[in-house]
């Protein structure tokens, strides 16, 4: 049976981390994203869930913190109607800041057409890259008959959770088709740092981290045929030049699969051919296409089901 896999955070000095990742290593563990700023060292991991005991002591002895992360390999689409000012102020941009708190990794997308009542809509392209991500966070504005009313339009054809914000108080089910509405976050022209602009931030993530294990429950029923960690960890033993990407993240995990963001015309076919220690390759056990975001390589893991048998 496959070890459960808990996130966290490891926050501490740069000094002797290398034992931390040697003990995860060691213990079946994976290592998400590591960031080293000056003397610190930022770490986002996957920790079996019997040994999490461990490694709390090891960071205690390196004086470093390790916290639950609760959105560790989760994508998120932080979606402004428009890149305009009066759409993307700096809400949009602590809403994106503040969920990577947690663990996630953000893109931020500002549609092409989202402007105005009467021409708000999105295009076949945009709507393809959100349905990319894990879940899609709309950041709206400060009129609730415009969030009521109008901007649900801009959820067609969205197949992902989705997630609003805006400025008014409204209960969830006032918004059609939205699974989380999340207030006093609205068009303003300074940073969310007052306590109500705080708590509804701590609001968002906690109901987003709500929507993330439940889509994890869902996927426990018909589990992937590999874990995303796994694929990680063996695109980066045998694709080297992913140690060459300089983008954030260069390979993201997402609940059911990766973003790989290496060109996707030279490097497909040697995803596709990935080899595991079982003796199948990535092609058998994923669906790898090109991502709608800059040519990346989109890949997405089949459950076990699909292909009668899991690693």
């Amino acid at each position: 049976m496959t070890a459960v896999l808990l996130p966290y955070l490891y926050t501490g000095g740069v000094y002797k981390h290398g034992l931390l990742i040697e003990l995860l290593e060691d213990l079946g563990g994976y290592i998400i994203q590591k960031v080293v700023t000056g003397t610190e060292v930022n770490m986002i991991m996957l920790i079996p869930e019997k040994d999490v005991g461990l490694v709390k002591e090891l960071a205690a002895e390196l004086l470093g913190i390790l916290i639950e992360a609760p959105l560790t390999g989760v994508e998120i689409a932080v979606v402004s109607p428009t890149l305009a000012s009066h759409h993307l102020p700096h809400s949009a941009c602590d809403v994106a800041e503040y969920l990577r708190h947690p663990g996630a990794n953000t893109n931020m997308i500002g549609l092409a057409r989202g402007m105005g009542r009467r021409v708000s809509l999105s295009m076949d392209y945009e709507r393809r890259l959100i349905n990319e991500h894990d879940i899609a966070v709309f950041t709206f504005g400060s009129f609730s008959d415009c969030i009521i009313n109008k901007k649900p339009k801009l959820f067609e054809g969205i197949e992902i959770p989705i997630v609003v914000t805006g400025g008014p108080d409204l209960k969830t089910e006032e918004v059609s088709g939205a699974d989380l509405y999340v207030g006093n976050i609205g068009r303003v022209s300074h940073r969310l740092r007052r306590k109500e602009e705080v708590d509804a931030l701590d609001k968002l993530n906690e109901g987003v981290a709500k929507i993330v294990d439940g889509v994890r429950k869902q996927l426990a029923k018909d589990p992937l045929a590999v874990i995303p960690a796994r694929i990680m960890k063996e695109i980066e033993n045998q694709v080297p030049e992913i140690n060459r990407v300089l983008s954030p993240a260069p390979i993201t995990l997402q609940l059911d699969g990766l973003r790989v963001k290496l060109p996707y015309d030279r490097y497909h076919e040697k995803i596709e051919k990935l080899e595991f220690d079982e003796g199948v390759v990535l092609s058998e056990l994923a669906n790898i296409s090109r991502s709608k975001m800059k040519n990346y390589i989109l890949i997405k893991i089949k459950s076990k089901s699909d292909v009668g048998f899991a690693i």
